[in-house]
């Protein structure tokens, strides 16, 4: 039959025969369902259909399924599904077949198309105009500072004129020079992924991708050192606070960017509220920004409720210029200015902003903190989450309670700061109409005019920002952001840093560190406790806590004053609680550790009773009347016992495990109560302090004395189950499977005092991977993905436990210290359950001067002190002066458990990973880590006689990140194969060892 020729014109569409039941969602639906398949999975799609073959055969999804598979260097070639079938290792001869695509007729879709569209197009018909953010020439810093700084943003030129860069960072120079370096790409997988600069600039010139991949290297620094020589840092940006903070401490700050056409940062607000200034060395960057509070359309922010965390949604830089800007008025354009080479821009704290490379370019940005914006960055990293949503989105962040909170609220009553809580979870805000800044509402021509607050209600300052922190949460016990650039001991530490090193900067601290740690509340606590015991007033220089501990610390002139804070009222309690009971022990034993121990002076509550504090003294006997209101006790305790001593501490640890234990706990109205304990302050310094002076001579002295003091809190005798108030309690031991069930194991096996030890185990074993992988660099993903086989199923096996004869002539030290019960005629044997300090780290190592020729026969290892004016430092100038380690601090993360965990903290923190001063101490330590039975071998494998497979997979299971102090050590351990090369790199050394004892 003859086809006519309008019936050959009709085209039969492809799209529901194609696609059968799965026509009824959208392309964009199909295609991210087809993102979360494997690459194998997307080529057999691609079999079923025409329409298939299509949708699997599309570039951006080719090249998302590469960086979601790739982690470490990465090579392109020529496109992403050759890429991606190059790490698939297919062959090259079943590459080649999928050389030139079939084409099909019959369908079309329009979001293929622009994604298409964005992929192939050019921005040389881009408008170059000056844009209407102010361009200033030769500014002082005066002029910066009262104009600018922390103010609104300003593109400065001659900043760069004389530096090297500006004639050697070129493309080709670079990759001609640093060709076979590779350096971090920036693009949204979660990855790590690297190339080296001449295959980076090779797909440059290669690729069309709407989003293409751009070098974003923070530590070029580190891997082309010459290219710091290149630049310096403009005079209007030297300062910078974070200076304070050594190595890894300090947060990314500055960066390396190189990115082709197309590329760019989609809209974000720099991190911790830092400013940023960015220089350009060659090609054009198109900026865009809003002010404070104004997000841009098309972005969304979350904002967690737990932990304050932020993060935004948003288009591609690319896609918002050709999808969202055109949609917007002209009084509700961003400020915008083309950036070209040699000029510099600078974005305030808080600014939204995007940029789109209309070229291939080269720049370099750092961020900084300085006087005009520390209040803002202690303000980010404080905890809670209204604030952070507030200096974000403005108002859209609050509802309709908050609102009007506000209005009723103008005038910031500094004693009423506190508001009604978001109602959701996670707060999600998408902007549909842009909302005016009161300062920074920019006209068509870029003029910035003020807005009346009563009538927009935001304002970007300090003053209306803090009104919206959370005063029940504080810095010590709540959840820490991930999207905090640094971490809370860093923040304690860049506070106390910024406090000793920069007194004149003492006001500005101070108002930083009431914001981020609410040091103005623990001041006031500090003054009653000192009332309270008639000790003198702090002085100015000791208002302001110490240290990186995870509690309030001071030191006054002769005693150290804690508040117990962290976790909680309840783990508050227990951390005091088995700190006496320790102390307790301490006292009734002729331990020579009771020398190397602080004195305790006096310990109590304090607690806020209608607006005042008051103080109960407590010595861990019994419960105070103001902690029994609290219902954080079980019925059965006796007056006389330490109900928080380190029973109850397990008990509380079970319940923090997740183990069912009788009611839940219920201690609402008790968070204005909070323990301390005094302590006889040492003299001298911390060893975190005397670190780099140490000769090798005093640390082999510290070394000794860690082994000898170890031991002797590891003989300590250990209070008893049986005494316990808590000792009728049956605790139910659970092993995770692959399913994720719980299975009880039968508990008879297991001592009483190991059975929480091993649930706390058992639930960090069943996220194990998960917890390894949000964090992240530098542990390697190969090893993570091996962790589950490494670990034993049957933790149990750790206890290193089995029938041994009884023998009554070693019954006393079997009993005593490697834990032999009796039953049946046979006895269990099992690694001993001793006191664990925990955290033996180098700001809990204390050591005081001494004058070598004092000391008998100059041995350092029994040095004679020196007398109180040296011991605070004075010079007597014809004396030669040492360090010698006198005492072990802070027993407030005090519990028990297996030796070896006290050893973890030590070799990786205080020794740093030296092998030499790990074997030292061992020699010191002279006491055994397991049981062992010549006669015995022990279920599962030789592994379990090794110490150093106990000790790894105590740093695997830990609570603490030790697996990324092990990873920045041992740098090529980084490269591993498998778990086994780890251990036994770190820890080889414990299977060398031999006690002596």
């Amino acid at each position: 039959m003859e086809i006519s020729q309008v019936e050959a014109l009709e085209i039969k569409d492809r799209r529901a025969e194609g696609l059968g039941n799965l026509q009824v969602l959208p392309d964009e639906l199909i295609c991210s369902i087809l993102d979360n398949l494997t690459p194998r999975d997307v080529a057999r799609s691609a079999c079923a259909s025409s329409v298939m073959y299509i949708l699997c055969n599309e570039e951006p999804l080719w090249m998302s399924l590469c960086l979601n598979r790739v982690n470490g260097p990465l090579q392109y070639k020529g496109s992403w599904k050759k890429t991606a079938l190059d790490l698939e290792n297919v062959p090259e001869e079943y590459q080649e077949r999928c050389g030139k695509p079939l084409q099909f007729n019959g369908f079309s879709s329009l979001f293929l198309y622009k994604r298409l569209y964005r992929c192939h197009t050019t921005l040389s018909g881009f408008n170059f105009d000056d844009g209407n953010v102010e361009r200033k020439g030769d500014l002082s810093l005066e002029e910066f500072s009262q104009e600018y700084d922390a103010r609104k943003p300003v593109l400065l030129a001659g900043l760069a004129d004389t530096w090297p860069a500006r004639n050697t960072w070129a493309i080709d120079q670079l990759s001609l020079k640093y060709g076979d370096l590779a350096f971090r790409i920036s693009q949204s997988s979660c990855k790590k992924i690297s190339m080296k600069m001449k295959d980076y600039v090779s797909y440059m010139y290669l690729q069309h991708d709407e989003d293409p991949l751009y070098i974003f290297d923070d530590k070029f620094g580190e891997t082309a050192p010459s290219l710091l020589k290149d630049y310096n840092v403009p005079h209007l940006f030297q300062e910078d606070l974070f200076e304070v903070l050594d190595g890894e401490q300090r947060p990314p700050f500055r960066w390396l960017i190189i990115g082709p056409e197309r590329s760019g940062a989609s809209w974000h607000v720099d991190p911790s509220l830092t400013s940023a200034w960015n220089t350009l060395l060659c090609g054009r960057k198109r900026w865009a920004l809003y002010p404070p509070g104004r997000v841009p359309l098309g972005v969304t922010v979350h904002v967690n409720e737990d932990d304050g965390d932020v993060t935004i949604d948003t288009p591609s830089s690319l896609q918002w210029w050709l999808d969202f800007y055109p949609l917007l008025a002209d009084e509700d354009k961003p400020i915008e200015c083309t950036q070209l080479p040699g000029e510099t821009v600078f974005v305030p704290s808080g600014w939204w902003h995007c940029v789109l490379n209309l070229e291939p370019t080269v720049a370099v940005t750092q961020n900084f903190v300085n006087s005009k914006n520390f209040e803002y960055v202690c303000l980010d990293m404080a905890p809670g989450y209204r604030h952070k949503g507030v200096c974000r989105v403005g108002l859209l962040a609050l509802d309709d309670s908050s609102l009007e909170d506000l209005k009723m609220n103008m005038d910031y009553d500094k004693d009423d700061l506190s508001y009604a809580d978001l109602t959701r979870k996670e707060k999600r805000i998408r902007v549909q109409e842009p909302i005016a800044d009161p300062r920074y509402t920019t006209t068509a021509n870029g003029v910035s005019k003020s807005y009346d607050l009563w009538k927009q209600g935001f304002s970007y300052d300090i003053k209306f920002l803090a009104m919206y922190l959370d005063k029940e949460r504080n810095h010590y016990s709540s959840p820490w952001s991930s999207s905090n650039s640094i971490g809370p001991r860093e923040m304690r530490e860049w506070l106390s840093k910024l406090w000793v090193g920069r007194p004149e900067l003492r006001e500005l601290v101070w108002k930083g560190a009431c914001i981020a740690l609410q040091a103005d509340k623990w001041l006031d606590c500090l003054e009653e406790i000192c009332a309270f015991h008639n000790f003198p007033s702090p002085t100015a220089d000791e208002k302001l806590p110490v240290g990186t501990g995870s509690n309030p610390v001071y030191l006054l002139a002769d005693c150290a004053i804690k508040i117990l804070v962290e976790g909680g009222l309840e783990a508050a309690m227990y951390a005091l609680g088995t700190e006496l009971e320790f102390y307790s022990v301490l006292s009734k034993v002729n331990s020579p550790l009771k020398n190397h121990v602080p004195e305790v002076l006096a310990s109590g509550i304090i607690y806020l009773d209608n607006g005042a504090l008051k103080i109960v003294p407590w010595d861990g006997k019994g419960v105070p009347i103001v902690i029994g209101n609290c219902n954080l006790i079980l019925e059965n305790w006796k007056e006389d016992d330490f109900v928080f001593g380190v029973w109850g501490k397990k008990h509380f640890e079970c319940r923090q495990a997740g183990m069912p234990m009788n009611e839940p706990i219920n201690s609402a109205g008790c968070t204005s109560i909070w323990p301390f304990i005094i302590t006889r302050r040492c003299k001298g310094k911390i060893f975190a302090q005397l670190r780099d002076m140490l000769s090798w001579e005093e640390m082999l002295n510290l070394t000794s004395f860690l082994g000898e003091q170890l031991r002797n809190l590891h003989l300590l005798p250990y209070p008893s189950s049986k005494n316990s108030s808590f000792s009728d309690i049956e605790l139910k031991v659970k092993l995770p499977f692959a399913d994720g069930y719980m299975e009880d194991i039968p508990t008879p096996e297991i001592p009483e005092e190991w059975k929480v030890f091993i649930r706390t185990l058992c639930r960090r074993k069943m996220n194990v991977t998960n917890r390894l992988e949000n964090w992240g660099d530098p542990i390697p993903g190969t090893l993570i993905e091996k962790v589950d086989d490494y670990i034993p199923d049957d933790l149990t096996k750790l206890l290193n436990t089995f029938q041994v004869p009884l023998d009554p002539t070693i019954h006393f030290f079997l009993v005593h210290v490697t834990a032999i019960y009796a039953e049946n005629g046979t006895n269990k044997s099992c690694k001993p359950c001793s006191w664990i300090h925990s955290d033996i780290m180098d700001d809990n190592v204390h050591m005081e001067p001494y004058r070598i020729s004092t000391c008998s026969g100059g041995n350092a290892s029994d040095p004679c002190l020196a007398d109180n004016d040296c011991a605070v430092g004075n010079d007597h100038g014809d004396v030669d002066k040492s360090w010698c380690p006198s005492h072990i601090l802070d027993f407030s993360n005090l519990s028990s458990g297996d030796r070896i965990y006290d050893v973890i903290p030590i070799y990786l923190d205080i020794f740093r990973g030296d092998s030499s001063l790990f074997k030292q101490f061992l020699e010191s330590y002279r006491l055994p880590f397991l049981t062992r039975n010549q006669e015995e071998v022990i279920d599962g494998g030789d592994r379990f006689e090794r110490l150093s497979y106990h000790a790894m997979c105590y740093c695997i299971l830990h609570e603490e990140n030790i697996l990324g102090s092990i990873f920045s050590i041992w740098k090529e351990l980084r490269m591993a194969k498998s778990w086994e090369e780890v251990e036994l790199t770190v820890w080889g050394e414990l299977n060398n060892y031999k006690c002596v004892s």
